[in-house]
């Protein structure tokens, strides 16, 4: 073959300025504690529903209208104020692509949720950072006073991730009365270990989105399945900016069938809400600071040697999360909470793994 002088296509100004992500998978064996996925499993009932697909289902596109007319129905909405979407890292892309051209800004609290500053990145709008003040707490005064005119997307996790922190109700609306001309997303990947919601804003301010996820509670990270929820009107140019067949047909056979099952929800959701305050007690009295969570994580602070804590966590069977390059961040380590049988086999590799590295405090 004659070698040929070629030297390629280039990337476009917009993926070579954004910011890369590198989950660290790999090896996950083990206790899954580093993903704040559901740590035990979905619902029997999805099993069945796989096993119910045939062959010929998977000839057709997905037709996911159907569904979302399920869901907005179990979420007391409307079908035309609902989206489902390849998990929220699809929803949050959709609204990037929506809401941010050039001119435009973004505020972010920061630390949180990585994917609103990759998705972003790729467009060519400011991105704001704002950060949390003392104790992660939610910087809403902030946020107020960086408002200008080019705002046109807010973007707040709540709860947050890595901090497990809330913004109450009170300061979301005084947000969301302050920027009437920016897109305010209410992420709230972590509601059901939460319970507080502002989802019965939808129709009421045409400013606020909400999202949900179903890979947290409802265990379906692998079939990647979220929700974008919004008035009629803003919900209209969503659907423009989203592939009509990026929620896969498997995903939507299942969807139903863990909606139904909502006795096994509830037992997770509780499993959940009862490990918490058994792991924050333990950590109180082993003198490791953190900050209390209302999702199904919690955030320690180890200091110096939070890579070597990881590593022995690791070494004994339980997978955690190196958060130190978060913003704010330094030495802390995040930790999912699974059952409270799984909860027990954290706690007692995080005792063993301190004293290791010769925790004192």
């Amino acid at each position: 073959m004659t070698d040929l002088k070629v030297r390629g296509p280039q990337p476009s100004s917009a993926v070579r300025r954004m910011k890369e992500y590198h989950p660290p998978l790999g090896d996950r064996s083990g206790l899954r504690l580093d993903f704040n996925e559901n740590t035990f499993a979905c619902s029997p009932r999805v099993l069945e529903a796989l096993g119910k697909i045939s062959r010929g289902d998977l000839t057709r596109y997905p037709e996911r209208e159907p569904v979302e007319a399920r869901v907005a129905a179990h979420l007391s909405l409307k079908p035309q104020q609902l989206l489902l979407t390849n998990g929220v890292d699809e929803a949050i892309h959709v609204l990037c692509q929506t809401y941010l051209e050039a001119g435009a800004e973004m505020l972010l609290p920061v630390p949180t949720y990585t994917m609103y500053e990759v998705y972003a990145s790729a467009t060519p709008a400011r991105i704001v950072a704002v950060t949390a003040e003392d104790g992660f707490r939610f910087p809403l005064q902030s946020l107020l006073n960086a408002i200008t005119p080019a705002t046109r997307l807010i973007a707040i996790a709540n709860p947050n991730s890595p901090t497990g922190q809330i913004a109450s109700r009170a300061d979301l609306l005084q947000l969301i009365e302050a920027a009437p001309h920016a897109a305010i997303l209410i992420d709230e990947a972590y509601f059901h270990f939460y319970g507080e919601t502002i989802l019965d804003l939808i129709g009421q301010a045409p400013n606020v989105i909400v999202a949900r996820t179903f890979s947290k509670a409802y265990g379906l990270a692998g079939l990647r399945l979220g929700v974008l929820a919004a008035c009629d009107d803003q919900m209209q140019w969503m659907r423009r900016a989203i592939s009509p067949y990026s929620v896969n047909s498997v995903a939507l056979a299942c969807l139903t069938a863990a909606l139904d099952d909502e006795d096994y929800l509830r037992w997770y959701v509780g499993e959940i809400r009862e490990s918490r305050p058994m792991f924050e007690a333990v950590l109180q009295g082993l003198k490791v600071p953190y900050w209390t969570s209302q999702a199904n994580f919690v955030l320690v602070d180890i200091g110096p040697k939070h890579r070597e804590f990881v590593t022995g966590m690791r070494t004994r069977g339980v997978l955690v999360r190196d958060r130190s390059s978060d913003p704010g961040c330094d030495g802390c380590v995040r930790i999912t909470l699974g059952t409270r049988e799984q909860t027990q086999q954290g706690i007692a590799a995080l005792e063993e793994s301190l004293n290791e590295i010769g925790w004192s405090r």
